[in-house]
Parts: C-alpha cells; structure tokens; sequence
C-alpha cells in the first residue's frame, strides 16, 4: 500500500514538471543563475556584498524551491506545497537577518501552518481529468469586496505596530503581509482571486526589493509577478472548464 502511495506521488510530482511550459523553465534557468552568481560572489567576496556567504546560499535554496512551487501553483498542481514549506523555512533566515519583521510573521504564522493545511485540502478535491491538479472555485462579487476592505484595514493597523518595533519598510512590508494573509486563505480554499492579490503583493515586493536591494529576490519576486498574471488566466479557465459547480 505504502509503495503504491509512494510511486503515485512521484507519478504526480513527475506530471507537474512534464506541464511546465518552455517559458517557465527559461524562467527557471535565469533565477538559478542569478542565485548561483549571488552564492559564488557571496563566498568569494563577502566583503563585498550584502549578504554573508551562508546567507546567499539560503537565498539560492529559496530561490529555487520558491520559482518551481510558484510555477506549480499556477497551475493548480499539488506539488507545489512541498517545495513551498522548504522556500518558507529559508525564507524567514533571511528576513530575520534584515529585520523584515512583517513578512517574517507572515510566512511564520500564515504561509507556514497554511501551507500544511493547504496541502490537506487540495489533496481532497483532486481535479477528476489530472488528479495531480485540484480543482479551481471562484468568489462572488460581494466577497471580493470584503476580502478588499479586510486588506486595507489590517494593513493600517500592522504599519502602526511595524513603526513601533523598528521595521524597515514599514507600508511596504504592512500591505504584503495583509495581502498575503487574505490571499493564502484564498489558496488554501481554491479560490481563483487569490491571483489577484498575488499581483498587487507582488508588485510591493517588487518595489520592496528594489528599496532594498537583491538582485536574487528582485529577480524571484519579478517571476513570482509574472506567474501571478499567468495563474488568474490559468485558474480562471480550470474554474470554468471543470469545476462550473464551485465546489
């Protein structure tokens, strides 16, 4: 029983990557080579950088976990929660070693514990046509509306609370965490719009990384922007061909 599970597992895993257009992987190759520039200057020339040595070689394991599950999850595939637990752990080395506290509490408490959950749920409403998908669900107008209203308000609250403890960039780093609370609740549920909020975080995490510098995470978030614009399209379509029932 467990080897059946097993080689069904790998089977899933193997059909996420064999899905992956040719854009993505061209994607792919560029974020490895950023990231593995970034970790050969980081030891070479430590004085140099920004990051210590060790901690360009955190970045290269989060760039690389961080694009495939992101890839994955525009795609609706399963797959993607595995590499995203291993990108959140990396993740928050970093942003603890910067002082980035909103985003650390974010991938702490939301996108870890969510990520699990997440996992549990799409695995429970496997699409019937490619069971290494689930299935997409849409919201209606009136929840769109709250979801935006729930954003802005926790993100003036959390920018009172990040200006108090000293954070960096503190509206930058509010709106990224009340979005990204709002749209892994989405994720973890199936819903499509989570794209959407994907799109506006991603844009502050663009504009984030370029306040504070990193060539590798710029470039990671830059994908992330792109992939999000690709998900809306590729969710909408799932959510329309194949789950008109919203279940």
């Amino acid at each position: 029983m467990n080897i059946t599970l097993e080689n069904k597992s790998k089977s899933n895993l193997m059909r996420s990557f064999q899905a992956m257009k040719w854009y993505e992987w061209v994607m792919a190759v560029i974020m490895v080579a950023i990231a593995g520039w970034a970790m050969y200057n980081g030891f070479a020339h430590p004085a140099e950088g920004g990051n210590p040595g060790w901690l360009t070689a955190v970045n290269f394991i989060s760039a690389v976990c961080g694009v495939i599950c992101i890839f994955f999850c525009a795609s609706a595939s399963i797959s993607n929660f595995a590499f995203g637990l291993v990108n959140t752990f990396v993740y928050m080395v970093y942003l603890w070693y910067w002082k980035i506290y909103g985003t650390f509490c974010l991938e702490l408490f939301i996108y870890l514990p969510f990520n699990i959950v997440g996992w549990i749920v799409w695995a429970k409403h496997r699409d019937e046509v490619q069971p290494e998908k689930t299935m997409a669900k849409k919201l209606t107008w009136w929840q769109d509306i709250g979801a935006g209203a729930i954003v802005i308000a926790a993100a003036c609250v959390y920018h009172a609370i990040l200006v108090r403890v000293g954070g960096t960039v503190p509206w930058l780093d509010a709106f990224t965490v009340s979005i990204g609370i709002i749209a892994t609740g989405l994720e973890m549920l199936r819903y499509r719009e989570q794209y959407w909020l994907w799109i506006i975080q991603d844009i502050i995490a663009v504009a984030m990384y370029i306040v504070h510098f990193d060539a590798v995470y710029l470039t990671k978030k830059s994908i992330y922007l792109i992939m999000a614009v690709i998900g809306v399209i590729r969710w909408t379509r799932l959510q329309k061909e194949r789950n008109s029932q919203n279940l």
